[in-house]
């Protein structure tokens, strides 16, 4: 028996509710794959998340599920990782951090970046210049302090590193030793505002004063060289606990630097993954992964530049991470293979999943849901899938097709996984494949023509065209003949007794044709009468026959105008009667309009809609309401609107095989927990709007 949505959500929360899936640690699951947990933690520096990222999918490529990670402060994240509480991380600065580290408990693996994290003081270049300022040590004469006061107190106000952190007991131990308490003190705080507003006063041409470190966005925006210079220490001196480092502080080759080698003050650090000795002792395939890991410093710049640059949501950087991994397939196969050559990946199930953990998803192209511009896929549900993927330790290869039967059928032969493109979900779809819960939830809506803002001549062709398509033009013929026949006989009665009606044809026609149109209407005015006998009883009969004519032509421009105006005039579904609708075959649209009594146009794509409605042949197009918001909001700007409210509820999932009940229940756990992450309303809210 086929599953129903609402058995699929019913069997989800049941599987919650029973424990059966869930991030609790050393807990099993049924099915084929039973994956370990490893409870992940990561820095409060924004910086450090993509590595973390990196670090979460290998470990589910491996085959272990991943809880968190979770943001720590330093102190506490080794204080838990002693207890058991977490396992790991990927953000061990060392030696900043050996203070930290309590041997026999904990242990760091690996060298994600080696000897590249640097650390130390700038101020800008001008103020440098201008005032030969190359050293910190400059700063204990209080002239110089007072350029980098900012709360007025005499003191040059040093933006430091944020509360809790490591790095901030250097500073102190620094500005102590050197003797700058009396003229300088750190600002501490949050460091991205902190910095960020730094960054301002830079622009404003005002000298600035900070502690940074690389590999951080702050080097790409304020350029050590070019921008600010480094400040040297007036000598090597590190707290006790990194006292031994002191023959490290001094570094050759930094741009930036006065002098080469450069008196940072700080020894380079090792970016290095830190974990519970007992849990890689028990996990030894995690152990030689981390071993291997290494990220390149400049790849993790990069990052950092387009994570501050607009690229800054949850998503982006889980699809930041995940590229990456694409692009070192090769490595991060190796390391794979090399930390546990029989692991089950977590993306291994029946079979229906292609291989290397590649998700292959058939298609079907419809903005906003899914677009293929320039060679590359995106959209809605492209992007909500990827992280789906990402979330499951997969990637995506997504090919177009162009039916929902092709999707069926793809799935069904295991040349795809996954068929989305705007796909409801449908009772009688749901008798042919399987679908994950709702994407979205919408309905269906009424787009027509921009009509407030037509030239009235547009107006005038349009009452024309009306007119053309309906009986007037006839009656029109019929009224002519009548008139001139009426015309006629009544000049031919009446033209040797009346004087009204001139004798010669050529005038007295024309008086006839006056009276036969003043007669008719009954208006006349009684300035041409009929005199004769014979006159007066044809007039009775024009009268009476002229009244039916002259009714029926304004009956018929009436109604003409009327259809005109009707036309267009939609405000909702109650408005479709009587109206031209297009919407595409077999679709929910066309359901609904057939349901209802409108004799729908029915279209094979969209475009053909689009077309018809912009030539007039068509009132209104009936869609879902996403496609058609969409279209209003890029190619039909201006030019067509949607009214009304939505009407006849959609939703939309992705279609799975009825047979790949793992992989579907799996990416509808991927889905509640983006939901629950709010990973999905940032994608939601980049596509439809926060009311979308």
């Amino acid at each position: 028996m086929r599953r129903t949505l609402i058995a699929s959500s019913l069997l989800v929360l049941a599987l919650l509710a029973m424990g059966a899936v869930g991030p609790v640690a050393g807990q099993q699951q049924e099915g084929p794959v039973e994956p370990k947990t490893v409870r992940m933690a990561r820095a409060t520096w924004d910086t450090g998340w993509f590595q973390a990222e990196v670090y979460r999918l290998l470990l589910m490529r491996l085959g272990y599920r991943v809880e968190g990670p979770v943001t720590m402060e330093n102190p506490d994240f080794y204080r838990a990782v002693a207890a058991g509480q977490v396992d790991l991380w990927a953000n061990g600065w060392f030696p900043t951090h050996d203070g930290l580290i309590e041997p026999g408990l904990v242990e760091t693996v690996g060298t994600q970046v080696d000897a590249g994290a640097l650390q130390g003081y700038f101020i800008d270049a001008a103020t440098a210049g201008a005032h030969g300022t190359t050293n910190l040590g400059d700063l204990a004469d209080p002239g110089v302090a007072a350029l980098f006061d900012r709360d007025g107190d005499g003191r040059a106000d040093l933006i430091g590193c944020q509360t809790g952190w490591t790095c901030s007991h250097i500073i102190e131990h620094h500005l102590e030793v050197f003797g700058l308490s009396a003229t300088v003190e750190q600002v501490q705080g949050d460091y991205s505002p902190l910095i960020a507003d730094t960054i301002a006063r830079f622009e404003a041409g005002q000298p600035v004063l900070y502690y940074t470190w690389t590999p951080n966005w702050t080097v790409g925006e304020l350029v050590p060289g070019r921008d600010v210079v480094w400040l040297e220490t007036p000598f090597a001196s590190l707290p006790p606990d990194q006292a031994a480092f002191l023959d490290r502080t001094s570094i050759p080759g930094i741009p930036g630097c006065a002098n080469n080698p450069c008196q940072v003050g700080w020894p380079p650090n090792d970016i290095r993954a830190v974990a519970n000795s007992g849990f890689l002792e028990a996990n030894p395939s995690v152990r030689r992964l981390l071993e291997q890991v290494v990220i390149p410093l400049a790849d993790i710049s990069s990052q950092n530049a387009r994570m501050v640059h607009d690229e800054g949501d949850p998503e982006d950087i889980r699809r930041h991470a995940e590229e990456w991994l694409v692009a070192n397939a090769g490595m991060v196969s190796k390391w794979l293979e090399t930390a546990d050559p029989e692991a089950t990946p977590l993306d291994a199930g029946d079979g229906s999943a292609a291989s290397g953990g590649v998700l292959t998803v058939a298609a079907r192209i419809l903005p906003p849901f899914t677009i293929y511009e320039e060679g590359t896929y995106s959209g809605f549900e492209v992007d909500l899938l990827r992280l789906i993927a990402a979330h499951l330790g997969m990637t995506v290869d997504v090919y177009a097709v162009d039916t929902v039967a092709k999707q069926v059928d793809d799935i069904h032969r295991g040349l795809a996984a996954v068929g989305l493109g705007g796909v409801a979900i449908t009772g009688h779809r749901e008798e042919a494949i399987d679908f994950s819960l709702p994407l979205l939830d919408t309905g269906l809506t009424i787009m027509t023509a921009t009509r407030g803002s037509e030239p009235v001549w547009d107006r005038i062709l349009v009452f024309l065209h009306a007119i053309w398509g309906s009986d007037l033009p006839w009656l029109l013929v019929v009224f002519a003949v009548a008139v001139l026949v009426a015309a006629h006989v009544i000049w031919w009665l009446e033209r040797k007794h009346n004087a009204d009606f001139a004798v010669p044809y050529r005038r007295g026609i024309w008086d006839s044709f006056y009276w036969s149109v003043v007669t008719m209407s009954t208006v006349g005015y009684g300035d041409k009468v009929a005199r004769g006998m014979s006159g007066r009883v044809f007039a009775l009969i024009w009268i009476a026959l002229g009244t039916l004519v002259f009714a029926s032509f304004t009956a018929a421009i009436a109604s003409s105008l009327a259809v005109s105006e009707l036309r267009g005039d939609i405000d909702g579904p109650a408005d479709l009667p009587g109206n031209r609708v297009a919407t595409v075959q077999n679709s929910a649209g066309h359901t609904y309009l057939t349901g209802v009594g409108v004799g729908p146009v029915a279209v094979h794509d969209l475009n053909q809609a689009y077309d018809l409605l912009a030539q007039g042949e068509v009132d209104a197009v009936v869609f879902d309401a996403p496609v058609l918001r969409f279209h209003v909001a890029r190619e039909g700007e201006g030019e067509v609107t949607t009214v009304g409210p939505l009407f006849d509820k959609v939703q939309y999932g992705l279609m799975v095989s009825e047979d790949d009940i793992a992989l579907r229940e799996r990416i509808d756990l991927a889905l509640l927990d983006l939901i629950e992450s709010g990973a999905y309303q940032h994608i939601h809210d980049r596509w439809f709007g926060a009311h979308g």
